[in-house]
């Protein structure tokens, strides 16, 4: 029977990605600590989630106005801790969890991306996954030595060099290569280890790669993109693609084109798994839920909006009268996430989006900005199996109102829900990553042959 793939969407940060989650009276104030962090993979693994998974960026949103003093002032993510060091944290308090970080091809190094996640993975036995982004706005570039963001389908062009040169370290051991015989004195067979000599348009890469092979051969690839470019890379690469899909029927009919391009690709749609982006809301009637929910939709502030706006889509929005429509010009200029912006294009029509728009179809910065589930467990349930088995998605990436207290309640309350119906498994089936997920361990060298 086909079960949902659920995801724990983490943030190393003041807040989730409900940037007004730090203002409930329920979050946790102890972000910056080992335990807040331990606690939530405790949570996910109860709940056998998949995969915890860490979104990032490389600044805090600080486009709006040209400053930062409304990004601390609010605590509209300012905090930013880098999530691999927390997702080591996180593994030493679990056994099976999934442990995804995002790391940009923008503004790193394939060698070091590739040796940072080999080295995950062997310390994890085997649960260590790579989102792979390539970034968005100009403060990023600012804090990594640039003076401007790359434009986006050239930054999805040097990402999928990027990929080549990571897949190729990561095949630079066969398995078997160490043999660390003290009697013979021979550690690893040579002629098992390879350099990798890569030569391409935007990188160089020697080798031979420092880190062997893992339990699951390599981390489990995830990727985002939304834009028609960015799907064709997801197609290319993932093993896992997050979406941030909004109405169900819509939904499907881009599930099923991604699906059409991933086998377009030459590769199994089976074995790519689509992750939706959802909130759950769940008390143990739908009228406390309703409550909650009501309390969560109190805690968001325009600003929020308009920063996280000014941040995605690389443009500062207070340069923009709020009901004043942008112009073609502006618009086609953004170097952010397009796929954000098209969608807005095709809902407003012939009509020009003002800023005010963006933040009401959008809902950014609120606990909106993905579909909601709001109720009792079986109403919870009952929204995640429609989408689920009206093939809009493969799973979920649950989003937080606030930590870890949204992760605990939909962990005691849904997830039993979910496995009385068969739609999540009772336990791990294996040690790995992939094999919970269903993925076979790769080959050296199969993703060559798949494409």
């Amino acid at each position: 029977m086909r079960q949902m793939t659920l995801v724990g969407f983490l943030q190393a940060q003041n807040c989730s990605n409900f940037v007004g989650s730090w203002r409930h009276p329920l979050a946790a104030p102890d972000f910056a600590s080992a335990e807040y962090y331990r606690r939530i993979g405790r949570a996910l693994e109860a709940g056998k989630f998949h995969l915890g998974f860490f979104d990032d960026r490389l600044a805090m949103p600080d486009l709006f106005g040209g400053d930062h003093g409304h990004t601390v002032a609010n605590g509209i993510r300012c905090v930013k801790m880098d999530p691999v060091t927390i997702l080591t944290v996180m593994g030493m308090a679990t056994e099976r969890l999934g442990l995804g970080a995002t790391y940009s091809t923008t503004y790193f190094e394939p060698f070091h991306v590739a040796r940072t996640f080999a080295t995950l993975d062997l310390m994890t036995e085997g649960r260590a996954a790579w989102n792979i982004v390539t970034s968005m706005n100009d403060g990023e570039a600012r804090n990594m030595g640039r003076a401007s963001h790359d434009d986006h389908d050239g930054r999805y062009d040097r990402a999928d060099e990027f990929l080549e040169v990571v897949m190729g370290h990561w095949d630079s051991w066969e398995d078997g290569s160490i043999v660390a015989d003290k009697a013979t004195g021979l550690f690893a067979h040579p002629e098992k280890v390879h350099r990798l000599d890569y030569e391409g348009r935007h990188f160089r890469s020697r080798g031979p790669f420092t880190v062997p092979r893992s339990a699951q051969g390599h981390p489990v690839l995830i990727q985002a993109g939304q834009s028609g470019r960015g799907q064709r890379f997801a197609a290319r690469w993932a093993e896992l693609v997050f979406v941030a899909y909004h109405e169900l029927d819509h939904s499907k009919q881009d599930y099923a084109r991604f699906k059409a391009l991933v086998e377009a690709a030459g590769r199994d749609p089976d074995q790519v798994s689509v992750c939706a982006g959802v909130y759950p809301i769940v008390a143990e009637t739908r009228a406390e839920a309703e409550d909650r929910a009501a309390l969560v939709d109190s805690l968001p502030k325009e600003i929020d909006s308009l920063s996280l706006l000014s941040e995605v889509m690389n443009y500062d929005f207070s340069r923009q009268p709020i009901d004043e429509p942008f112009t073609e010009e502006e618009l086609a200029s953004w170097t952010g996430v397009q796929g954000m912006r098209d969608r807005i294009r095709r809902i407003m029509g012939d009509r020009l989006p003002t800023p005010r728009d963006f933040i009401e179809i959008t809902r950014r910065g609120t606990a909106k900005d993905h579909p909601r589930f709001v109720g009792s467990p079986k109403d919870v349930a009952d929204g995640m199996e429609a989408w689920f088995a009206g093939r809009a998605c493969d799973g979920f990436v649950i989003a937080a109102t606030h930590v870890p207290g949204a992760y605990e309640d939909f962990v005691r309350l849904v997830v039993p829900e979910l496995q009385r119906r068969g739609l999540h498994h009772l336990d791990y089936k294996g040690t790995t990553l992939r094999e919970n997920l269903g993925l076979p361990r790769p080959e050296v060298g199969a993703w060559k042959r798949a494409r």
